[in-house]
């Protein structure tokens, strides 16, 4: 398995969709992984990355765009709030037509009526996977993820490393994790 993924990243063997706990050993197989996961992905999914400043919330989002097929550069949206990229069809993703996926960093958000304001409950529809860093900043106005995904930077034989929890929380967030194994 570990040639699968890469020679910088360890899954465990978890095939109940218990959390599955994933470990890397730095940036870039943070993003083989966001990779990886994207792979497993289907429109109208929405995705909570947890972790503290620095965690790797963004670099994995930067690999899942990448697997998806996205070429452009994918920037942390920490001042705009939200970063739009539009992908052609992937029928992988029973997608027929183009299809966005949002980058959500609520770091700075400030009210339940900004949500409101901007329009972005429009963006939670079934043509879209949303990714949501720091959802716990608008925890009354998002809508229930179909899988968190927490990181956090461990110390792993005298260096640091990141850790990756993933849970599913839906029916289709069971369906796309079920596929990662």
């Amino acid at each position: 398995l570990k040639s699968l993924i890469g020679s910088n990243c360890i899954m465990s063997n978890d095939i109940t969709l218990e959390p599955k706990l994933i470990t890397l050993d730095d940036e870039a197989a943070t993003l083989q992984y966001g990779s990886r996961f994207a792979q497993t992905l289907q429109s109208g999914l929405t995705i909570y990355l947890h972790g503290d400043l620095g965690a790797g919330k963004t670099t994995f989002v930067r690999g899942m765009l990448h697997g998806l097929g996205y070429v452009g550069k994918v920037k942390s949206p920490t001042y705009t709030l939200v970063e739009i990229y539009t992908l052609a069809h992937n029928l992988e993703l029973n997608v027929k037509s183009n299809y966005n996926v949002y980058h959500f960093d609520l770091y700075r958000f400030n009210s339940n009526e900004e949500w409101e304001a901007a329009g972005f409950r429009e963006c939670f529809n079934p043509q879209s996977i949303c990714m949501i860093e720091w959802p716990e900043k608008a925890a009354h106005v998002l809508p229930a993820p179909d899988i968190d995904v927490q990181l956090s930077m461990i110390k792993q034989d005298q260096l640091y490393a990141r850790q990756i929890v993933l849970s599913a929380n839906s029916a289709l967030g069971k369906k796309c994790l079920a596929k990662n194994t």
